[in-house]
């Protein structure tokens, strides 16, 4: 029988990479907001899922806000990613 290390979820390597990644959480956490704004995850009044949709709604919404930010989003994440590679690169020389 063969024992095996769990498997970890891979860090991004490069530093590029780490700021790219927090370039998309910061998206995703805009589109949360806007989604939340424009009124998703609010309970309907008619034909609703009762407490359990009202529970579970802000889950679904964060996942799209996500899944939009993982996907190209608004353009928000590569404006945010350049802006900080440019801040990076100026400290370093």
């Amino acid at each position: 029988m063969k024992i095996t290390a769990p498997a970890f979820p891979a860090m991004p390597a490069s530093s590029a990479d780490r700021i790219k990644a927090a370039a998309v959480k910061l998206e995703a956490a805009f589109l949360l907001e806007m989604l939340n704004s424009a009124g998703l995850g609010e309970a309907r009044s008619s034909f609703g899922g009762g407490a359990g949709e009202d529970q579970f709604s802000s889950f679904l919404v964060q996942h799209q806000a996500r899944q939009l930010a993982e996907t190209g989003g608004v353009g928000l994440s590569e404006i945010l990613f350049q802006s900080m590679m440019e801040t990076t690169n100026d400290d370093q020389t």
